[in-house]
Parts: structure tokens; sequence; C-alpha cells
């Protein structure tokens, strides 16, 4: 295929996981702080949402770069 449209790197969600896991890591703390169970479930969750938007945007495009 000889098409511009091919040849345009692939637009992938990995910054808006990135800025998704760190608001709720910071966030749900103050949100669940009644319910402490479920705040440290949304923290581990914001942590992990973080680590795979991390691994989309740099380490996958290292991965398939070389």
């Amino acid at each position: 295929m000889a098409h511009s449209e091919h040849n345009k790197p692939k637009k992938s969600s990995g910054f808006f996981l990135i800025i998704f896991g760190a608001l709720l890591f910071i966030i749900a703390p103050t949100w669940f702080s009644k319910q402490p169970e479920i705040g440290l479930v949304a923290i581990v969750l914001g942590f992990v949402v973080g680590g795979i938007g991390f691994y989309i945007r740099f380490i996958r495009k290292q991965k398939y770069s070389s």
C-alpha cells in the first residue's frame, strides 16, 4: 500500500492512560476516605493503568523500532 494513510504512525492511547492512571492514583484517597479498602483498590488500579499506558507509549515503541 503506497497511500499516505498507511505510512502514518498509529496514534496510541498510551498518553491518555498515563494521565488517567495518575489522576486516579492521586484523587482516589480523597474520594474514598471513608472506605479505605476501595481507596486502596483505586490507588492500585491507577498505578496499573498508568503502567500500561507507559508501556504502550514508550516501551512498545522502542521494541518495534529496533
